[in-house]
């Protein structure tokens, strides 16, 4: 039995189980103190409104399916699919796409050297200095990086996939390259090759869906509710200290792009210089409220403008500067998975590991956050609010 046949099926038993589901609730509705005349009556009328409810429902379903399926096989719709890589791992991928009769159609290779061993000239649009022109001319959904055992250094590899994540395309890469990711990830397979996804999450849509609602709704109250004491603090601050209330600072977002996030000033006017610095607990740059600030997380406050954006996550990785992320990225070239889900006000890896005042910590927080993303959940988020909370209660903040 193909795929098609099992959507078939799948179709007829989904529309006829939700159709009993909605006709018996809708007929009992109905009926609600109405006094049973005859129960054959009864029934009847019950199974005539199922039926029709059914066929409807199916014909309408049935004939938008078959449209579907048909602007996918005349490849009216299709995911345009690019392989990075041009060795022989490219080329078993290429085969495969395109025994597909419909879904995905290969456009091209992109060549990671200058000097390709692919026969198939003609297939290879440039190389990956010309990647944003290609994804941006080829209209590009899908990029497959298969690199083949010699090319497929670590280093290499995650270079790749950092660079494609600035672009809204689904990345996927042949397990095998990088061993430690392959249980981490989701894989799906495509032909006899399975292949990794790297953008796709294990969170539900609905759940996706549900949690951006809830950002929403949950920073505008927030900020409504906040604002007396964005009004103390801002005079507090400035009695405390010469400079602005507020703290913005460049980080990296959602698939790679910077954002400016908004912090309540803790620090003395100018007290970074030139060249960026990790700050501590006795940092004697932090102004004496603060400390205060730190101590309970209140400095975060302004960010749920950042989440009422978009640019952020009510739970989600803690964003970084450019300038750390070089550095973490040269002793964990893995960091781009951070990419695939907006960075957040609170997660797994600051509740873990507390303020970041040395590059090994930072790791360390990258590893938690990577577990997190891995098992993504609405009640996974719930629980690390929770445990925030907690922390912000007892002044355990720095």
């Amino acid at each position: 039995m193909n795929a098609t046949d099992k959507t078939k099926i799948n179709l007829f038993l989904t529309t006829f189980f939700s159709s009993v589901i909605i006709s018996i609730s809708v007929f009992f509705i109905l009926k609600l103190g109405d006094v049973i005349v005859s129960f054959r009556y009864f029934y009847y009328s019950l199974l005539m409104l199922l039926f029709q409810m059914f066929v409807i429902t199916y014909i309408l379903r049935r004939l938008q399916f078959n449209q579907i399926q048909h602007n996918l096989k005349t490849k009216k719709w299709t995911i345009n699919t690019l392989i990075v890589g041009d060795g022989e791992n490219a080329q078993k991928i290429a085969v495969d796409l395109e025994k597909l009769v419909y879904q995905q159609s290969f456009v091209g290779y992109v060549s990671v050297f200058k000097k390709s061993k692919n026969p198939d000239r003609l297939k290879i649009l440039g190389n990956l200095y010309e990647i944003q022109s290609i994804i941006e001319n080829y209209k590009i959904d899908r990029v497959i990086v298969a690199l083949d055992d010699d090319e497929a250094a670590e280093n290499r590899l995650f270079k790749i996939i950092h660079q494609l994540y600035q672009y809204d395309v689904e990345i996927s890469f042949t397990p095998g390259l990088y061993e430690i990711l392959t249980g981490s990830a989701r894989i799906g397979k495509l032909g006899i090759n399975p292949l990794v996804s790297i953008t796709g999450l294990n969170m539900p849509d609905w759940q996706i869906s549900v949690k951006r609602f809830l950002n929403f709704i949950i920073a505008l109250i927030a900020l409504i509710i906040s604002l007396p004491l964005f009004v103390f603090f801002a005079i507090r601050i400035k009695f405390d200290s010469k400079g602005s209330v507020f703290f913005t600072q460049e980080r990296i977002g959602y698939h790679g792009k910077p954002f400016s996030i908004v912090k309540f000033r803790t620090m003395y006017q100018n007290a970074e210089g030139d060249k960026p610095r990790l700050s501590s607990a006795f940092d004697d740059r932090i102004t004496p409220f603060g400390r205060f600030l730190r101590k309970y997380r209140l400095d975060e406050l302004p960010q749920f403008w950042n989440i009422l954006k978009g640019d952020m996550s009510l739970v989600g990785p803690r964003p970084e500067r450019q300038y750390y992320i070089d550095k973490i990225t040269k002793e964990a070239p893995y960091y781009c998975l951070l990419y695939k889900v907006r960075p957040g006000l609170t997660s797994w890896g600051p509740i873990k590991i507390g303020y970041t005042d040395t590059l090994e910590k930072m790791i360390e927080r990258l590893n938690y956050d990577i577990i997190y993303i891995e098992n993504m959940s609405l009640f996974n988020d719930l629980k690390i609010v929770l445990l925030t909370f907690e922390i912000l209660f007892r002044g355990k903040g720095m």
